[in-house]
C-alpha cells in the first residue's frame, strides 16, 4: 500500500514493517491487517496460546481533579455515562458508554480508577481511535472547572491476549499473575514502567499494557521473543471480538442504539439503573422495564456463507425484521457466525431466520452469545 501522508502511524509501525504485516487504513492510522501466519492462523494462536496485538490507535486519557478528591471525578463522569464509577475501588476497571440525550452511544469505553500510591484519585480513560477527538471534546465540554482532562498521546498501547497470557507476562512481572479480571496495577516490566490491565477484547484472558511511546517497541521485542507469542493483526480481532459476542463501535453500536438494545445491561448497576442520572436515562429506564423494540442478537446461518454487515434480516416468512452488524467467518467454531439487531418478537433462541446474501434468502437462526465461551480470569 502506498502511504498515505494524512494516516498516523504508531509507535510501533516499523516494528510492523519488520515483521512483514499488510498495513491498511484504519480508524485515521496505518495499522497491521495480518502478518505472514495469515488470519485464520494468527486467530487460533491467539485461542491456543498469546497474540500480540498493538492497540496504540485508541485514545487514553486522565480525568485529574484538582481537589485531590476522587468523588469529584467520579461524580463528574457519572453524568456521563451509566456506570457506577463512584464505586469503584482503586485499581478496579469498568466497561461504559458515553451515551447523548436520547440515550444513544456516542462511544463506548473503558474507565479505571487508578491505584498506583499517589494517583488513587485520578480515573483512567481507554476509548475507540475514530471517536477519541469527539469523546474528549464531549467530555471537556461537561466537566467542571475543577477538573482536568488531560490527553496522553505520549502512551502507546499494546494487548497480550490467550491462554499463555499470563504465563508469558510473569515471566517479567509475577505479580501480573494474582490480577483478576477488570483489575489493574502499576509495575515494572524488565526495567519499564507500565500500567497493566487484565482485561482485552478477544474473550480471552489476557492483558492490555500502557507504556510510554519510547518504550512500546522494547516490550513488543521482549514479549515477541518468548515462543508462545506470535504479532496478530485487525483481521484476527475483528474475528476474535465476534466470536466472543463484543460490540464494535460503528457497527453494533452507535448513536442511535442504547445499552439495552445492545445487550449491555450489565454494563450498568444497581445503583444507576435506580437513581438514572445520566444522559438518555428515560430511554434507558423504560427499556429496562418493558422491554426494548429490538434487540441485539447472535445469528448462526446454515451452510458456510459468511454473512457480512447490513445484510438484510427477515423471518421464517420473508418480511424484514432486522439487520446484520457484524459478520464473517468464525474459525473457532468453524462456520459462519454474525450479529445483528431485530424486532424483539423475533430474538428468542433458536427462532427461524432468513439473512439476505446477494439477493438470496439463506436459512439461519437465532444463536447464543458469545459464540465461544469466554475465558476471563475471575
Amino acid at each position: 500500500m502506498a502511504a498515505d501522508a494524512t494516516l498516523k502511524r504508531t509507535p510501533l509501525y516499523d516494528r510492523h514493517i519488520a515483521l512483514g504485516a499488510r498495513m491498511v487504513p484504519f480508524a485515521g492510522y496505518e495499522m497491521p491487517v495480518q502478518y505472514p501466519l495469515g488470519v485464520l492462523k494468527e486467530h487460533l494462536w491467539t485461542r491456543e496460546h498469546a497474540g500480540l496485538f498493538d492497540v496504540s490507535h485508541m485514545g487514553q486519557a486522565f480525568l485529574i481533579p484538582k481537589d485531590g478528591r476522587y468523588e469529584t471525578v467520579a461524580s463528574a463522569m457519572e453524568r456521563l455515562v451509566p456506570a457506577d464509577l463512584l464505586g469503584l475501588e482503586a485499581g478496579q476497571q469498568r466497561y461504559s458508554q458515553l451515551l447523548n440525550a436520547e440515550g444513544g452511544i456516542i462511544d463506548d469505553l473503558m474507565a479505571t480508577r487508578l491505584g498506583h500510591p499517589g494517583h488513587e484519585h485520578w480515573l483512567y480513560l481507554v476509548i475507540n481511535a475514530s471517536r477519541k477527538d469527539i469523546d474528549l471534546a464531549h467530555i471537556a465540554g461537561h466537566l467542571a472547572d475543577g477538573i482536568e482532562l488531560r490527553r496522553a498521546d505520549d502512551l502507546a498501547l499494546v494487548a497480550l491476549q490467550g491462554p499463555k497470557a499470563a504465563e508469558v507476562l510473569g515471566r517479567l512481572a509475577p505479580a501480573v499473575g494474582d490480577l483478576k479480571f477488570m483489575r489493574s496495577l502499576d509495575l515494572d516490566l524488565g526495567g519499564l514502567w507500565a500500567h497493566v490491565s487484565r482485561s482485552g477484547y478477544t474473550g480471552e484472558d489476557g492483558y492490555e499494557i500502557s507504556v510510554k511511546s519510547a518504550d512500546a517497541g522494547a516490550l513488543v521485542d521482549r514479549l515477541l521473543a518468548d515462543e508462545a507469542v506470535k504479532p496478530i493483526g485487525l483481521g484476527a480481532r475483528d474475528s476474535l471480538r465476534l466470536e466472543a459476542g463484543l460490540c464494535l463501535y460503528g457497527h453494533d453500536i452507535d448513536e442511535t442504539t442504547s445499552p439495552v438494545e445492545a445487550g449491555l445491561v450489565w454494563s450498568i448497576q444497581k445503583r444507576r439503573r435506580a437513581e438514572g442520572g445520566f444522559p438518555g436515562a428515560d430511554r434507558v429506564k423504560a427499556e429496562l422495564a418493558a422491554g426494548p423494540a429490538r434487540k441485539r442478537i447472535g445469528i448462526r446461518p446454515e451452510g458456510r456463507q459468511p454473512v457480512r454487515d447490513g445484510a438484510p434480516v427477515l423471518d421464517a416468512s420473508g418480511r424484514e425484521i432486522g439487520r446484520v452488524t457484524s459478520g464473517g467467518f468464525g474459525p473457532s467454531v468453524n462456520g459462519p457466525i454474525a450479529m445483528g439487531y431485530v424486532e424483539a418478537a423475533s430474538a428468542a433462541l433458536d427462532t427461524p431466520l432468513q439473512v439476505v446474501v446477494r439477493d438470496k434468502p439463506l436459512p439461519a437462526k437465532v444463536a447464543a452469545l458469545p459464540f465461544v465461551p469466554s475465558r476471563f480470569h475471575k
